[in-house]
């Protein structure tokens, strides 16, 4: 028998400083990931809304693809979102 965690959390704060619950969260089948929707699962799985694993199995990313999308946020801000590798590469 697993444990269950005694506190779950419903919601943390999303990108745009509003609630952000899980049923808020991008569809699991999201092809296009714009800005907003790369930094609300950033946001859920830094506020433990959800967990890495989570995060990566209903997304289908790999852990370097979110890490890359978490160290984006924290050198550039959500504007660090926009940028492709090319982009990442001419800096």
């Amino acid at each position: 028998m697993s444990e269950q965690p005694t506190h779950k959390i419903n919601y943390v704060i999303g990108p745009d400083g509003s609630p952000l619950t899980v049923a808020d969260l991008p569809p699991p089948d999201t092809k296009r990931w714009v800005i907003r929707r790369k930094a609300e699962v950033v946001a859920a799985v830094r506020g433990g809304l959800i967990s890495l694993d989570d995060a990566c199995r209903r997304y289908t990313l790999t852990v370097e693809e979110f890490l890359s999308w978490q160290r984006s946020i924290e050198r550039h801000g959500l504007a660090g979102l926009r940028a492709t590798r090319v982009q990442q590469y001419r800096q």
